[in-house]
């Protein structure tokens, strides 16, 4: 650890967080140029952008990407609830702060697995007045836990934003990943709306699929990347918004961006429940 480095948070029941393997949360944390980690995770991301340039913009394309899906949720769908499950380290423009910008009564429920996502929780559960912002340690996998306790925030007569960005590419299973979606989609009152991300080699082709055996070896979070068609499974379901699932820097973007904009290796729709 060096001046850069905040303090070794501790994990559950007291344990140190290992610090000598990079894990994914943080090293996207550091591609947001946020401050929540550490030398091994500077050096995995550096090494990542020394062969893919561009990797921080897709980063940054999926941040832009949840601001612009919450705004149509909220303004355009009259959606005021959102269950956010690998929600990884707060940054900047956080689902609660993004959606109770737009409308202070929302209330959100943040899901993660991870034990250095819960010893920062508390910079979480903030929320305005009329809202309300609760965290829930739990695991994609497990969606009847995940269902049952954000039920205690979440009124689930009443649609539900489901934010799955960049979690479900962790799940290397395809069988086991299109389950839990499904079973959460399932839940899920008509009117409400999914929006998922998954990283993909579609832009960057065998350079992308390197660097994430790469990462894999070095004993993160697993990580896979699936194609167009493989992503679009997950809609099953659903009503997939136009212009379906794309690269998430092109869906929707705003009216003041200048022509098109390039492709990041991070895909994204939004679909609409019953």
């Amino acid at each position: 650890m060096n001046e850069q480095d905040p303090a070794v948070p501790q994990g559950p029941g007291g344990a140190a967080i290992d610090l000598t393997v990079p894990h994914s949360a943080r090293v996207w944390n550091y591609w947001l140029g946020g401050k929540d980690n550490y030398a091994v995770d500077r050096a995995a991301g550096d090494d990542v952008l020394a062969r893919l340039p561009d990797i921080a913009d897709g980063a940054r394309a999926e941040r832009a990407f949840l601001v612009r899906v919450i705004r149509h949720l909220v303004a355009e769908a009259g959606i005021r609830q959102f269950l956010d499950i690998g929600t990884g380290l707060p940054t900047m423009d956080n689902t609660h702060e993004a959606a109770q910008r737009l409308a202070p009564e929302c209330r959100v429920v943040y899901v993660d697995n991870d034990p250095l996502v819960m010893a920062h929780a508390q910079a979480l559960l903030t929320s305005t007045c009329e809202g309300a912002t609760d965290y829930i340690e739990a695991d994609l996998r497990d969606p009847e836990t995940i269902l049952s306790r954000s039920a205690r925030t979440l009124d689930f007569d009443q649609p539900i934003g489901l934010m799955l960005l960049g979690v479900v590419n962790h799940i290397v299973d395809d069988d086991e990943s299109y389950s839990a979606v499904s079973r959460l989609v399932r839940a899920l009152p008509a009117g409400s709306h999914m929006a998922l991300t998954h990283s993909t080699a579609e832009v960057h082709g065998e350079p992308m699929l390197q660097v994430m055996r790469e990462m894999n070896e070095r004993g993160g979070t697993p990580i896979t990347a699936r194609d167009r068609r493989r992503i679009e499974r997950y809609f099953d379901g659903t009503e997939l918004l136009e212009p379906g699932v794309v690269s998430c820097s092109r869906w929707r973007p705003d009216a003041t961006d200048i022509g098109t904009p390039p492709e990041v290796y991070l895909f994204g729709g939004v679909g609409r429940i019953g």
